[in-house]
């Protein structure tokens, strides 16, 4: 019954890998299987599932499908994003020196900066925005590059080629977070990284109403790896998460372009108001970054950050009076979403780290969704208008 889809076009692939699960009814969509049990045939023989941890033909589609589309060997899907997180960190060993981004995510600063340098972990923290600065962090200990692009909330991109070349050289694993931009518009694989990771929380699956994550990695020995850490550190994903993210996936190609679309409207309609300092947005010709987005990635994404005039109570005012905004955190769903990253994402984040990265209390993190643009944007210059005073 299994199809070879590797030929076929991206959004092609979205509806079609790990679909043709059913043998007994034909089901055109990929069946739940919320059993923690299989049943053993005999001593020693399954049909390849014994205990939904290790494995779940639900789940499996799901990494088949993720795997294929961000041109991987295989995939593992998670509880969270921070729970891929967890499992890529549980490829080095304590006294291992991690470089990261000075400007991703909270989240992840948070995890790296006291559980896992309690464990023994390493972590430089700085602006990999410049490949020189990069090679300079290198000890004799790194042993992976954690790459962020574009980075949460400033929308900074780094130079996947470049970076993943420098970690290549020194005998360090390159690791991407691609959760921004999902594969359909950057592949980093294409530009050598090593492994991949998605918080499938968001764009994946695109519905705000499941969390989970991906490691999709490229080399047999990193899967083989990955596999086992998930396994044994009991991070896998639900069978119905699972399932809610395949059904996401099947949608990506018109949502990201919808997403992006609005995306792209909303910050050049923020460019010219009086009360908006800065947009940030790599689709906007003067980011600093646009070329190499242009070069690396195949779209410019759903995300922007834009900094009010006044500070941090005048964009409060503007957080909390638009009306097709929701004031929350996450991103990448069909609704859209406003959020204050100073005092809400990336709060677990040190104020010196905040500062170093640029992140302040005037700046504003949008996830534009795909309602009509037009109204997105009456909504958000109406809040604007108001914050004047």
């Amino acid at each position: 019954m299994a199809h070879d889809y590797s030929q076929q076009r991206f959004e092609t692939r979205c509806v079609h890998v790990g679909v043709d699960k059913d043998d007994s009814y034909n089901s055109c969509i990929t069946p739940i299987y919320p059993t923690s049990t299989f049943r053993f045939e005999s001593l020693g023989k399954t049909k390849g599932y014994d205990y939904t941890r290790s494995g779940n033909p639900t789940r499996r589609a799901l990494e088949e499908s993720l795997a294929s589309l961000e041109g991987g060997i295989d995939c593992r899907a998670t509880s969270t994003g921070m729970s891929a997180i967890t499992a890529c960190m549980h490829l080095f060993k304590p006294g291992d020196h991690i470089i990261a981004g000075h400007d991703i995510y909270g989240g992840t600063f948070r995890l790296f900066n006291v559980p896992f340098t309690e464990y023994g972990l390493k972590f430089s923290f700085v602006n990999m925005q410049d490949p020189g600065t990069v090679r300079r962090a290198l000890t004799p200990q790194t042993k992976g590059l954690w790459l962020e692009t574009p980075s949460n909330p400033l929308l900074n991109l780094v130079d996947l080629e470049a970076l993943a070349t420098i970690a290549r050289e020194a005998g360090a694993i390159s690791i991407a977070d691609n959760t921004f931009m999902s594969p359909y518009f950057q592949r980093p694989f294409e530009q050598g990284v090593d492994i991949v990771m998605h918080s499938t929380t968001k764009y994946l699956n695109g519905h705000s109403d499941v969390v989970g994550g991906a490691v999709i990695t490229r080399h047999q020995a990193h899967a083989e790896r990955i596999g086992y850490i998930v396994n044994a550190l009991g991070l896998a994903c639900s069978p119905f998460d699972a399932w809610l993210v395949l059904r996401g996936v099947k949608t990506l190609g018109p949502r990201m372009e919808v997403h992006q679309r609005n995306a792209l409207a909303v910050a050049q309609a923020l460019r010219t108001h009086p009360s908006v300092d800065r947009v940030y947005y790599p689709g906007l010709p003067d980011h600093p970054h646009h070329a190499l987005a242009k070069k690396q990635m195949k779209g410019f994404g759903g995300m922007l950050s834009f900094d009010v005039k006044g500070g941090g109570a005048q964009a409060e005012k503007v957080m909390t009076t638009t009306r097709l905004y929701a004031m929350a955190e996450s991103l990448g769903g069909i609704e859209s979403l406003i959020e204050h990253p100073e005092t809400m994402s990336h709060a677990s984040m040190t104020a010196a780290a905040r500062q170093g990265a640029g992140i302040t209390d005037k700046t504003l993190r949008v996830s534009v969704g795909i309602e009509h643009a037009d109204d997105l944007i009456a909504d958000l210059l109406g809040a604007l208008d108001g914050s004047r005073g």
